[in-house]
C-alpha cells in the first residue's frame, strides 16, 4: 500500500479498511455529473477496480455538471468520454468500460453496485438482482435543485465499526469480590459513559491482575457502577486500573428497492421534515412516470407539464395507501418546475455521500444510511414569485450551461459570469470549489474572473484527494496548477493564480483596489488564524465570506455576511482546547499511531525547510510591521527558522548548533513544557486519567551523541538547514561527535542557548524581532526544500 499517498484516508480508516477498499470492485452505471462525481471520488480513495457503464451519447446538458466531458465530447458516450481523464486520477485503480448490457451474471462480479441518474426501470431491476444475490446497491439521482441517494445492503449486514469515535473509557476507583464483580468508577458518575451490554477491557490494575487482559466481558450499569463476571476467586484490588469499551459490531436489514420504494422509513429531527421528506419522495416517483408516459422530464418552468405531474403525485400517493400523508402541491410544484435541470453543486454534494456509502459498504467501517436521504436546495430560487424564470429565459441554447440555465434562467448565467471572487486555499476544498466555478460559468465573462492564492506546493499525499493534481504535479505551486486546471475544464475561465499568502505580509498585494474589485471570498484554509484573518479582511471590506472544513468524516460549510450573519467564530487555534479533536493537536501532543508519528515528521519536514524559508523571503521581499506575528502562523515558522541562534548562520557549526537547540525544543523542553500542561496523573472531570486510551504520556529525552537516534537526527537536520541557508553541510561523523561533545560541556557558551531554545514576542519585542529578520535580509533568499528532492537519508 502506498502510505503516503493516502496517508489521510489511513487516519480514519486504519490498514484494514484500506486493503479491503483496494480490493474491491465497483460497478458504475450513469456518468451524468452524478456520476461522475461518484467515479472521481472512488478513483482518489484507491478501489481496487471500477468498470463504467453509459452508452449514451454526451449532449450540451452535460457539460454543466460533468467535468470529464468538453464540447469535444459531444456525441461520444458517456463512459468512454470520461475514462482516458478519469484514469489518469489514480494509476493503481484499474478502469474499464461495460459496453453491454447490465446482465444478471455481470452484477455477481462486483461488491458495489451504484446507479446514478438511471430510469426507474433499471433502478428496480437491478437493486432486485443486487439483493438477491448479496451485492451492496445504492441508486443516486438530482433533478434540478432536488437530490436523493438510496442504499441497499442486503441482510445482516455486519458493521464492524459503527462510529469514529474513541472507544469510551474510564478510570476505576474500587473493583469489589463477589458475584458479580462490582467495578466502582473514579469521578463524576452523573454522566452515561458506559451502557447495559458494553463490551469492556480492563487494563493497569494492581492487585486483582486477573482481568489485566481478559477477553472483552459484557457490563451492566447499576448506579454509575459496572457489574462484571464473577470475581470471588480473583485477588484483592489494591489500586489503579482503566476499563475501556470494546466496539461491539451492529447488524443491520436492508429492504430491497421495490420494497422500500413503496414502504419508505423516514428519519427526520421534526414532523415538518418528516412531511417534506415525504413529499419528495412522492416528486421523484412522479417524475418518473413522467417522463415514462412522455419520453422526457416536464419542460424547464412550463406550468403545463409541471401542473400533470402535481397530479401524477397525488394519483401514486392514493394508490400507495398513503392518503393520510398530505402532499404539498406547492413543493411538488417547484420541483417539476426546475426538475430539467443538471447543477454541479448538487452532483457534487450527492456524489461525495454516495461514494461514502460504498466506502462504507466496502470497509463495514461506519453506520451506512438508514436507506433513503434526501435533499434540496430549493431556497436557492428567489422568494418573491415575480422574479422566477420564464420558459422563454430557461430554453436551450446549445452551450455549456443548458443544464444550469434550466434552472435559473439567462438573467442569472449572465450575472454569474460577471462575478469576481478571491479563493484562499488551493487544497482539497479548493480543487472542488474551483471544479464548481468552472462548471457554472463563474467569472467567464470580461469583467468577471477567480483569483486563486496559496502559498503551499504540491505533495504526494494532497493527490488522494485534491483531483486537479497529478502525479507529475509534485512541487510545484499549488495555485498556477490548480489555475491550469480548472481552465482546462472551461476555457472560458477568467482565472488566475497568486502564490502570495493572504496574512498582514500582503496587505500590500491584497490592498484597497484589490478588494474593490472581489465580490466575495471563498476560505479554504486548513488553520485556525488564517480563518480569522481572512474573516476579519471580509468584514472591513463589507464582503460575504464562504467558510468550509473537514475533519475526518465530518464536514462543514458556512456562510458569513457583514452586518448581516454572526461573525465567524472558530477557536483561535488547533491547540486551543485540550478536548478539540483537531489532528494538527493529535499530531504534535497526541500521537497514538504509526500513522500519526509520520504525517507528525512530513508536516515538521515541511515546516522546517520549507514554510520557514518561504515565509523568510516573503519578508526579505516585502518587509512590514511585525506586530501581527504574535497571533499568527508566521510566528511560529519564524521561530523554528531562527531558533537558538537569532541570526542567519554563517557556518557548518551553527547549523549544528541550531539542530541541537531543535532537538531539545521538541524533544526534552517541548516534552517537558506539555508535562507541565497536562501532568501524568491529571484526572478530567469525569474521573478518567488524562494519560489514558490512545493519549500515551511522554517523557522528556536526554541528548547523548552517541546514541545513534538522536546523533543522526542532529546530522540530517543540520545538512538540510545548511542546504536552506546555501551553506556547505558535512557527512563526517567523527567530527560531529566532537563538536556535539564541545557544545554539551558545562561551561559551553551554547548551554546558555539550549535551556530557552526559542524565544516569545513578549520576550523580543517587535524592533529587536525586526533587527533580527533584517539580519536574514540582508544575505540570499533561502531555499525551500522539498520532501523527496534531497538526500534521502536525511530526510
Amino acid at each position: 500500500m502506498d502510505e503516503e499517498l493516502y496517508s489521510r484516508q489511513l487516519y480514519v480508516l486504519g490498514q484494514r479498511a484500506m486493503q479491503r477498499i483496494q480490493g474491491a470492485s465497483v460497478l458504475l452505471s450513469g456518468l451524468q455529473g452524478l456520476g461522475a462525481e461518484v467515479a472521481k471520488n472512488l478513483v482518489l480513495m484507491g478501489v481496487g477496480s471500477l468498470t463504467l457503464h453509459d452508452p449514451h451519447p454526451t449532449c450540451w446538458a452535460d457539460l454543466a455538471a460533468q467535468f470529464f466531458l468538453s464540447e469535444k465530447s459531444l456525441g461520444r458516450s458517456r463512459a468512454e468520454a470520461s475514462h482516458e481523464l478519469l484514469a489518469q486520477l489514480n494509476e493503481a485503480v484499474q478502469i474499464s468500460v461495460h459496453t453491454g448490457d447490465i446482465t444478471e451474471d455481470l452484477l455477481q462480479a462486483f461488491q458495489v453496485v451504484v446507479l446514478a441518474d438511471c430510469k426507474l426501470e433499471e433502478q428496480l431491476k437491478v437493486g432486485t438482482l443486487c439483493h438477491k444475490h448479496g451485492v451492496c446497491f445504492l441508486m443516486a439521482e438530482t433533478r434540478g435543485l432536488v437530490g436523493r441517494l438510496f442504499c441497499d445492503f442486503g441482510e445482516n449486514f455486519t458493521v464492524e465499526n459503527p462510529t469514529e469515535a474513541e472507544p469510551m473509557t474510564a478510570a476505576i476507583q474500587d473493583i469489589s469480590q463477589g458475584l458479580p464483580g462490582i467495578v466502582t468508577l473514579r469521578g463524576n458518575t452523573k454522566r452515561p459513559s458506559f451502557y447495559d451490554g458494553d463490551l469492556v477491557i480492563f487494563s493497569g490494575i494492581e492487585g486483582m491482575v486477573e482481568l489485566n487482559g481478559s477477553s472483552p466481558q459484557p457490563v451492566r450499569v447499576q448506579n454509575g457502577s459496572l457489574e462484571i463476571e464473577d470475581t470471588t476467586t480473583f485477588s484483592r484490588y489494591l489500586r489503579g486500573g482503566v476499563v475501556t469499551e470494546v466496539k461491539k459490531h451492529k447488524t443491520v436489514n436492508h429492504e430491497p428497492l421495490d420494497i422500500a420504494l413503496l414502504q419508505p422509513s423516514v428519519v427526520a429531527q421534526n414532523p415538518q421534515e418528516v412531511q417534506r421528506a415525504h413529499c419528495l419522495h412522492q416528486a421523484f416517483r412522479a417524475l418518473h412516470e413522467f417522463q415514462h408516459r412522455h419520453g422526457r422530464l416536464p419542460k424547464p418552468w412550463d406550468p403545463v407539464d409541471a401542473e400533470i405531474m402535481v397530479g401524477l403525485a397525488q394519483d401514486l400517493g392514493t394508490h400507495t395507501g398513503t392518503k393520510e400523508e398530505w402532499l404539498d402541491d406547492s413543493l411538488l410544484r417547484t420541483v417539476a418546475l426546475s426538475s430539467a435541470g443538471s447543477l454541479s453543486p448538487m452532483a457534487s454534494i450527492l456524489g461525495g455521500v454516495a461514494a461514502q456509502e460504498v466506502l462504507k459498504a466496502i470497509s463495514r467501517k461506519f453506520m451506512p444510511l438508514d436507506q433513503w436521504l434526501y435533499f434540496d436546495a430549493l431556497e436557492c430560487l428567489p422568494k418573491d414569485k415575480k422574479h422566477l424564470p420564464n420558459p422563454k429565459d430557461c430554453h436551450p441554447r446549445n452551450c455549456r450551461y443548458d443544464g444550469q440555465i434550466a434552472v435559473f434562467g439567462t438573467g442569472f448565467q449572465e450575472k454569474l459570469s460577471c462575478q469576481n471572487y478571491l479563493l484562499v486555499g488551493a487544497g482539497a476544498i479548493g480543487c472542488e470549489m474551483l471544479k464548481g466555478f468552472a462548471l457554472i460559468g463563474l467569472g467567464v465573462g470580461t469583467n468577471g474572473g477567480v483569483t486563486v492564492a496559496d502559498m503551499d506546493h504540491i505533495e504526494r499525499s494532497n493527490l488522494s484527494r485534491q483531483f486537479l493534481f497529478r502525479p507529475q504535479d509534485i512541487g510545484r505551486p499549488k495555485a498556477e496548477v490548480a489555475v491550469t486546471a480548472a481552465q482546462s475544464l472551461n476555457r472560458d475561465l477568467q482565472v488566475t493564480s497568486s502564490t502570495y499568502p493572504l496574512d498582514p505580509t500582503t496587505e500590500h498585494i491584497y490592498d484597497d483596489n484589490f478588494f474593490s474589485r472581489v465580490n466575495g471570498v471563498v476560505a479554504a484554509l486548513d488553520s485556525f488564524e488564517a480563518r480569522h484573518y481572512v474573516a476579519a479582511r471580509c468584514t472591513q471590506y463589507l464582503k460575504p465570506l464562504l467558510e468550509a472544513g473537514t475533519q475526518g468524516t465530518r464536514g462543514s460549510a458556512s456562510v458569513f455576511v457583514p452586518h448581516v450573519t454572526e461573525v465567524y467564530k472558530g477557536p483561535a487555534s488547533a491547540a486551543a482546547s485540550e478536548d478539540a479533536p483537531y489532528p494538527l493537536c493529535t499530531l504534535r501532543y497526541f500521537p497514538s499511531t504509526v500513522e500519526h508519528i509520520l504525517q507528525w515528521a512530513r508536516d515538521e519536514f515541511d515546516g522546517l525547510f520549507s514554510r520557514s524559508a518561504e515565509t523568510i523571503n516573503g519578508y526579505q521581499q516585502t518587509p512590514t510591521s511585525l506586530s501581527y506575528m504574535e497571533n499568527t502562523h508566521t510566528w511560529t515558522l519564524l521561530q523554528q527558522v531562527m531558533g537558538v541562534l537569532k541570526r542567519r548562520p554563517q557556518t557548518w557549526q551553527d547549523c549544528v548548533e541550531w539542530a541541537l537547540g531543535h532537538w531539545y525544543l521538541r524533544f526534552h523542553d517541548g516534552i517537558i513544557e506539555l508535562l507541565r500542561r497536562y501532568p501524568y496523573d491529571k484526572v478530567l472531570e469525569d474521573g478518567r486519567p488524562f494519560w489514558s486510551g490512545s493519549k500515551r504520556c511522554p517523557q522528556p529525552l536526554k541528548f547523548d551523541p552517541n546514541q545513534d537516534m538522536s546523533f543522526l537526527y542532529v546530522l540530517a537536520a543540520a545538512n538540510l538547514y545548511a542546504q536552506m541557508h546555501g551553506l556547505p553541510g558535512s557527512r563526517d561523523q567523527t567530527a560531529l561527535r566532537e563538536l556535539l561533545q564541545l557544545l554539551l560541556e558545562p561551561d559551553s557558551m551554547y548551554q546558555n542557548s539550549i535551556s530557552a531554545p526559542t524565544f516569545t514576542p513578549a520576550e523580543f519585542g517587535p524592533e529587536q524581532l525586526k533587527g533580527v529578520l533584517e539580519d536574514w535580509r540582508k544575505g540570499p533568499p533561502l531555499k525551500p526544500l522539498l520532501f523527496g528532492k534531497v538526500r534521502p537519508q536525511w530526510e
